[in-house]
């Protein structure tokens, strides 16, 4: 059946699954990053960026879609970092504001919203650069108008606007020399393609291919000669401004009545200063990326608006000058780099594959393989968090078994390390969607903890020997129906036992049902579970995950 029209709800999926697909590929489209430092991690910042317009969506998800694009341009004004970053906030921060009064949208409106993100991404860049994300998201928009024209299925109509996406990509190369130098695309460009590519994903059904494990490797993405630094094809002394800074400002009512805010003058006002110049704001904050020789006087312009809530300075010239006396190191004697230690790093505990690969696909640095008969000890949690290099670390057990060996081995690690009490997979799940890198440790543990009271666990897997519990006879070998850890269904028959401990779930405050089908689940019987919840409970939204874990051949999570 096709699908004309768009709901905020279904909307938020494709965002979501977007920011999942981009996390996945951050390292790729890193790898691609061929411009001088410090903006040389698109990946990460797209990634976070588009992680925190995520988290927004998540948290209000609704039926009417121009609210939830709004959330969407909200959350990532918040958490744009770099210009990548910022680029991709203006794109969605257009685009909501083109459908902010629909409840709906079809595809004509869908490419009409494209066209005005791109138009307020333009503004927002004082010299915008063809041969970039922009480009990509100009050439994309102006063919999906074209294709909105004859196409009314919007899963068709995207497949085509991914496609058209991809071309644009490729052509990059021929627009900016550099890129033609290395050998590679646009890394921002990527990283859009790669969020329009989870969204069409969502659109049929689809789930990803395993990007992380599947994405092409550094020596495939640039040639063995291109590992040397891009700086070098210029020299330190011809970086005419200095310092990468960045700020953002919340504006205070009694600084605005002595100096009324304008953005295009605040704009063109900085612009005196430097260059790689970006501006945007709400209607409570004005963020600023600027590449100046003399940061202070960017930071006082804005400053006469409101309050500094983010600041960040980084030497350019140091830098460039570091990477070129990396690569004459490694032209000498090869030497591994030691790696700066990431801000925030999670540490999540995961029994099966394929739950792993959902949890590095939604941000986690590290899984640790363990679960039922397998707990970590608190030294394999220990040695995790080393292995982050982070300066702080989350835990998340996913396992009422384990929160202890996790809590230890946080108060002996030698860096800030904060336990999550989750005791199921769902509920680390919903506290990694939580996570919000601008927020602080404690902040983000009070947020992630809330977020478990969100979400419904229920399990099913075979008992291992007689008994009565709860008014329930069990024989070993019959299939348990567990909510939220308890024994509330058993049955011999594992569809009829699912069934049931989905009747005692799912109710009219249900939202998303998500399936995770362990190594004994087969097609045939998530088919039919399918279709008993899609006529059951008309209104709940299923998605499938092949988990493979062991023994329990389905995990639910209602939220």
């Amino acid at each position: 059946m096709s699908i004309t029209s768009l709901d905020g709800m279904r909307f938020g999926e494709m965002v979501l699954q977007g920011a999942n697909n981009l996390s996945a590929k951050a390292d790729m489209v890193d790898a691609l990053n061929v411009f001088p430092v410090p903006d040389g991690d698109t990946g990460t910042n797209m990634n976070l960026s588009m992680t925190s317009g995520a988290k927004e969506v998540k948290q209000h998800m609704q039926p009417h879609v121009g609210k939830v694009a709004q959330a969407l341009a909200k959350g990532l004004l918040m958490g744009a970092r770099g210009n990548s970053g910022v680029i991709l906030s203006q794109l969605f921060r257009g685009f909501g504001k083109s459908i902010e009064n629909k409840e709906t949208i079809n595809s004509v409106e869908f490419a009409q919203a494209l066209e005005a993100g791109v138009e307020t991404a333009y503004k927002a860049v004082m010299k915008p650069v063809e041969g970039t994300i922009l480009t990509v998201a100009r050439e994309t928009a102006k063919q999906a108008v074209e294709i909105a024209k004859t196409e009314k299925d919007i899963v068709v109509f995207f497949e085509k606007v991914v496609d058209e996406s991809k071309k644009s990509l490729n052509r990059t190369p021929d627009l900016l020399p550099v890129l033609k130098e290395v050998g590679v695309v646009d890394s921002g460009g990527q990283g859009l393609v790669c969020v329009y590519e989870g969204f069409l994903a969502e659109l049929k059904g689809e789930e990803l291919p395993d990007a992380i494990s599947n994405a092409p490797s550094m020596d495939e993405l640039v040639k063995a000669e291109h590992h040397k630094s891009i700086q070098g094809f210029m020299d330190t002394e011809d970086i005419e401004f200095g310092y990468c800074t960045e700020f953002m400002v919340k504006f205070e009512k009694e600084k605005l009545e002595q100096h009324p805010y304008d953005e295009v003058a605040f704009r063109n006002e900085l612009s005196q200063w430097g260059d790689s110049l970006l501006v945007v704001s709400d209607d409570e904050i004005v963020k600023v990326h600027i590449h100046a020789e003399e940061p202070g006087t960017a930071m006082n312009l804005g400053q006469r608006y409101g309050s500094f809530i983010a600041i960040k300075v980084e030497n350019m010239r140091q830098q460039h000058s570091s990477l070129l006396e990396l690569d004459e190191q490694k032209a000498a004697t090869p030497v591994k780099k030691e790696e700066k230690k990431k801000d925030y790093a999670i540490v999540t505990v995961s029994m099966g594959e394929g739950i792993a690969d959902l949890f590095r696909s939604i941000g986690a640095s590290h899984v640790i393989e363990g679960g039922q008969t397998m707990n970590p000890s608190t030294e394999d949690i220990v040695k995790a968090i080393e292995e982050v290099h982070a300066e702080k670390v989350f835990i998340l057990p996913n396992n009422k078994n384990i929160i202890m060996a996790a809590e230890q081995a946080a108060s002996v690690a030698e860096v800030e390390a904060v336990v999550v009490p989750t005791k199921t997979v769902p509920q680390g799940m919903a506290a990694m969607l939580a996570f919000n890198p601008m927020s602080s440790l404690e902040q983000n543990k009070d947020q992630m903890t809330e977020s478990l009271a969100h979400v419904k666990t229920g399990q099913v897997t075979h008992a291992v020997r007689d008994t009565t519990i709860d008014g329930l006879t069990i024989t070993s070998g019959d299939f348990m129906g567990i909510s939220e850890g308890k024994i509330v269904k058993t049955n011999t028959d594992l569809l009829a036992v699912s069934q049931e401990l989905l009747s005692t779930m799912l109710d009219d405050e249900s939202e998303i049902l998500t399936i995770l089908k362990g190594e004994d689940a087969d097609a045939e019987v998530v088919d039919a579970l399918v279709s008993y919840v899609e006529d059951a409970f008309e209104d709940v939204e299923v998605e499938v995950h092949d988990g493979k874990q062991p023994l329990y051949p389905f995990i639910f999570s209602v939220e």
